[in-house]
């Protein structure tokens, strides 16, 4: 079965150890263990998928970032400038950003629109409202999705891993 890996944003920040921004979660993931998870999942021939709303909150976090040492910030800047050239040009094991068209197609935003009210109050963002669609749209093209998070209600809303066929028995009971 074909596997794609969604990074969310959160842990993005911490693998490519924008300042400030080193450790995700109560679980506390760091640069080791978001690392580790990713070359796992390499290992594994598992496709890695850069959500657009990722890019742009990750790029929005290395901007922001307040550190005295602008050298970190460049670095980070630099490894995820990379990513997205990585991403842009399909490269292995990255997903490319094409398939994201789906994001913007009028029936998929007409929804997303709808839902959002609801998605707000609730306090789940657009970001994370179009990673639940995006790993939907790769579920239904027969991958098994995971989401790479830290959050508990985005991790919750994962398309459930694909059910193994059952064999059915040529034999007949007689």
């Amino acid at each position: 079965m074909r596997k794609v890996l969604l990074i969310d944003t959160s842990l993005l920040c911490v693998w490519l150890k924008v300042p400030g921004r080193e450790t995700a979660g109560s679980d506390e993931w760091n640069f080791e263990r978001v690392n580790q998870t990713i070359e796992v999942e390499i290992a594994e021939s598992t496709t890695l998928v850069l959500p657009l709303a990722a890019v742009i909150e990750t790029g929005n976090h290395i901007a922001q970032a307040k550190t005295p040492n602008s050298e970190s910030k460049l670095i980070a800047a630099k490894k995820f400038a990379e990513i997205i050239a990585y991403a842009a040009d399909e490269t292995t094991p990255w997903a490319a950003f094409s398939e994201q068209i789906v994001l913007w197609e009028a029936v998929t935003l007409k929804n997303l629109a709808a839902k959002f009210p609801n998605q707000a109050v609730e306090k789940t963002s657009m970001g994370d409202a179009s990673i639940v669609i995006l790993g939907w749209h790769y579920h239904q093209k027969g991958f098994h999705v995971e989401f790479l998070t830290d959050d508990d209600k985005l991790k919750s809303q994962e398309p459930p891993p694909p059910q193994t066929p059952t064999r059915r028995s040529s034999r007949t009971k007689g």
